[in-house]
């Protein structure tokens, strides 16, 4: 795919996986300059002190004896001596300016800790593949941008050696600690005109590696449908999954019926089937409830196992919209419950003649605000 066909922002899900890569927009000329100037400070205000100590060395360095000047390996062990010395003074500068450029480049990019760029990518090794970007528009952006700095940073030093040579040449006939501080003072005032070369270029850096990052993850419409995909799913196998699992849950309510005390129905539109065992059940629990058609299965259901169906429109309203399958009634229905289990086994015992048949089903004690068709009237307070 051509990056032409890139055109689209790339979504929070890429950012963050390319972020868990170690992919983040990162300016070095950034980090470069902190590094040199939080270094150049320190050797201003450590340049007593290092000017005390390199006096000392070059005159140590200089002592020689007739022992010494025999012994070859003297001079060796002297220059060891010398080169330790030195490396104890320019080991911390160097850590000092590592720990600016890291902490410089965490507070821009933020921290990400990651091993994945370090394990080896063969497609790398593609030469086809690496012509290529060796002329990508952002790898030519870089290139233009690191020629100008070097061009503009070799201007700046031949300008100011060149309007500064008599001055350094006058060192040469001055004492040790005057030399030295006069040095000093003209380098710094070349460092600060290269400090400000790289300040300016890390203020143009810094927006320009956020626009190359995003440029770089730019992603085409066939990615987002594809990840839409991996995130979401496909949108048909969902759906079947969903409509298996009903169907299931549908299957398991059904088998369910013929154990239920009896089924509470309004005429069509809802069905809810109880069970109530005293002893192992401190309710009536639901064991199926439906809607419509599977209103309608759950009543045919009933009637072929010989399960009572009674009509109340009101209660069964309410159990549907407040009461779950396999769980126990709500407690503000449990008096219209009752009413109708003992109508129901009124009846049964009718049937078998031990009592006389019962009249019309009594009005059940139903809170109105259960009911999910109640409309509020003056009665209720509105």
């Amino acid at each position: 795919m051509s990056d032409q066909d890139r055109n689209l922002p790339a979504s929070q899900r890429k950012l963050d996986k390319a972020r868990s890569e170690g992919q983040v927009a990162r300016s070095r000329d950034l980090s470069h300059f902190a590094a040199i100037a939080v270094g150049g400070a320190a050797l201003v205000a450590a340049a007593p002190l290092l000017s005390r100590w390199l006096k000392q060395l070059l005159a140590t360095g200089l002592q020689f004896n007739a022992t010494m000047a025999k012994n070859p390996e003297a001079m060796g062990e002297r220059l060891a001596e010398l080169t330790s010395q030195l490396i104890w003074v320019v080991l911390p500068m160097g850590l000092l300016m590592m720990v600016v450029g890291i902490a410089v480049a965490v507070a821009a990019g933020g921290w990400v800790w990651t091993l994945k760029p370090l394990a080896p990518k063969f497609d790398k090794f593609n030469p086809i593949t690496g012509i290529g970007k060796l002329f990508s528009k952002q790898q030519l952006i870089e290139a233009i941008k690191g020629a100008v700095l070097a061009l503009i940073l070799g201007t700046i030093g031949a300008m100011y050696l060149r309007s500064h040579v008599e001055m350094f040449a006058g060192a040469l006939s001055m004492p040790l600690p005057q030399a030295l501080s006069h040095v000093g003072s003209t380098i710094v005032g070349g460092m600060l005109l290269v400090l400000l070369a790289l300040a300016v270029f890390a203020a143009v850096d810094v927006p320009l590696q956020r626009q190359l990052h995003a440029m770089r993850l730019k992603m085409s419409h066939q990615e987002i449908k594809q990840e839409h995909k991996e995130v979401e799913g496909n949108m048909e196998i969902k759906a079947k999954i969903r409509a298996r699992m009903r169907e299931m849950a549908n299957r398991r309510m059904l088998a369910a019926v013929p154990t239920a005390d009896l089924v509470v129905m309004n005429p069509t539109h809802y069905a809810v089937a109880l069970k109530y065992d005293e002893g192992k059940m401190g309710a009536p629990r639901v064991v199926a409830k439906g809607a419509d058609l599977m209103a309608m299965r759950i009543r045919d259901t009933a009637k072929e196992s010989k399960v009572p169906v009674l009509q109340a429109p009101v209660l069964a309203r309410a159990l549907y919209a407040h009461a779950e399958v396999d769980r126990e009634i709500p407690a503000a229905l449990f008096a219209a419950v009752a009413q109708v289990l003992a109508y129901v086994y009124q009846l049964r015992a009718a049937l078998t003649g031990r009592v006389a048949m019962p009249g019309a089903l009594p009005e059940l004690n139903v809170p109105a605000e259960l009911d999910p068709h109640h409309k509020p009237g003056p009665a209720d307070g509105e």
